[in-house]
């Protein structure tokens, strides 16, 4: 009996201690985690911070969606139904229905979308916000950026988007996507500049210059607003990067400066006049770093001047690296491409270029770029100077200036001299354009051509 009255009170006094210390060290515990006074204890609580969310996108919003449309756009296709028609042509017409959105810029109607939203249409429907369906007419169409100008006439004013100044827009900042996607009328999304200036066709011979966003575009609203908080266009959706064919993070605008100054060539001019600096844009490689000097990254490098161009008349040299075109930094040439397509010939551009070390301002006139596509090869052409066929030792010849599919970017063509077309002298794209207008379109094409090393070539095109 004492034995376990014994027992009883160790296992009493041992439970006590335990109970104590865990007291004890919970107490301590719970105080070295308590806030002190002038400790450095940070709250997570934006509101405490100052950097909540304030932007407010209604008035942006209630300004821009009644200027957006959602474009339809029937085609007719005919399909052989037996070999006959096969080899011949012919068939069944067919229609079919494609959408897309617009924007109105103008009150008295005038629609800017992209090109392939409207693209080999037979009718085009136009419906309002508030659900009214008008019949539009087109006006005109560049596919190297894709924008195309449409129009549609009613009894009163349209609202319409004002343009904005893209080159001003930031990283960062604030936008709002507007457009019709998967049929969906009146969508409105947000999100931020995401980058300027993005190439997406580096490796096809057309680069262009795209407003990167992040705010949701899919398929149907190519051809919408791209709008600030202010309201005001600075950007037509046109593209989205997917391995689905969907959203997945980021989307693609023309900037407004450059969808503006095309749909005001085509009004004025009925086509798309481009200035050009008139230089070739060389790489940067170990060779060029020796020959040069250069050790800085970013800029366009001028690997070469065409005879007589602006950029020869106004002094900028081989080696010169471009930094800024009017006061804008140039990094890449997406850059300098950019921000010359919103440029039209006789503007005048103050390029600044870094020379052995110090910096140079040169006033360039822009010159107009004359060209021709021979879709049948997949190529542009320009007229080539006298200076330069003099430099080549030749008479006639139009030079390519870049490959219009990716089949014939893999030939490196850019630069070469077409002296002949199925065995027929051209001297300008005026004969080109005969020439290929009046050939049978079943026989093949002979392309007679002097390239970098100054040799002749012949190829056949089947």
């Amino acid at each position: 009996m004492k034995q376990t009255v014994r027992l009883f009170l160790v296992a009493l006094f041992a439970g006590a201690v335990t109970l104590g210390g865990y007291k004890y060290l919970e107490k301590k515990e719970f105080t070295s985690f308590a806030p002190q006074q002038n400790s450095n204890f940070i709250p997570t609580s934006f509101s405490s911070t100052g950097a909540e969310m304030n932007t407010d996108f209604t008035q942006a919003a209630e300004k821009t969606v009644h200027a957006v449309v959602h474009v339809k756009n029937t085609t007719v296709s005919r399909k052989p139904s037996n070999i006959m028609e096969y080899f011949q042509g012919g068939g069944q017409p067919r229609e079919m229905v494609g959408s897309g959105s617009g924007v109105i810029i103008s009150p008295d109607g005038y629609i800017v979308t992209n090109n392939h939203v409207i693209a080999n249409a037979s009718n085009l429907e136009v419906t309002l916000n508030n659900n009214k369906t008008y019949t539009a007419k087109l006006i005109g169409t560049d596919p190297a950026t894709d924008i195309a100008l449409i129009k549609i006439d009613g009894d009163d004013d349209f609202a319409f988007i004002p343009f904005g100044d893209s080159n001003n827009v930031k990283i960062g900042e604030w936008v709002l996507a507007v457009g019709n996607p998967f049929n969906l009328t009146s969508t409105v999304t947000a999100g931020i500049i995401s980058a300027k200036a993005r190439d997406l066709n580096q490796f096809d011979g057309n680069p262009q210059s795209f407003i990167q966003t992040d705010a949701a575009v899919n398929r149907g609203n190519s051809g919408g607003a791209l709008v600030n908080t202010r309201g005001e266009l600075i950007g037509i959706n046109t593209a989205i990067t997917s391995e689905t064919g969907s959203y997945v993070g980021y989307s693609f605008a023309v900037p407004s400066n450059n969808a503006r100054k095309v749909i005001e060539d085509i009004m004025e001019y009925g086509n798309v006049q481009r200035g050009i600096l008139g230089i070739q844009v060389g790489n940067i490689n170990q060779q060029v770093v020796e020959k040069y000097g250069i050790n800085d990254t970013e800029g366009v490098f001028v690997g070469g001047i065409e005879k007589g161009s602006g950029a020869d008349k106004a002094g900028i040299k081989e080696g010169d690296i471009i930094k800024q075109l009017d006061g804008y930094k140039v990094s890449k040439f997406a850059d300098l491409s950019g921000y010359l397509g919103s440029k039209r010939p006789k503007d005048v551009v103050e390029v600044t270029v870094l020379r052995e070390g110090s910096e140079k301002k040169i006033p360039v006139t822009l010159e107009k770029l004359e060209t021709f596509s021979i879709d049948d090869l997949g190529l542009e052409v320009k007229n080539t100077s006298s200076e330069e066929l003099k430099q080549r030792g030749l008479k006639n010849g139009v030079t390519v200036t870049r490959a219009l599919t990716p089949d014939m970017a893999q030939y490196k063509l850019e630069g070469i001299i077409i002296t002949k077309i199925n065995d027929e002298s051209v001297k300008d794209t005026e004969d080109v354009k005969r020439i290929m207008s009046q050939r049978d379109y079943r026989t093949p094409i002979k392309m007679t051509f002097m390239d970098g090393a100054g040799n002749i070539n012949s190829f056949i095109f089947r």
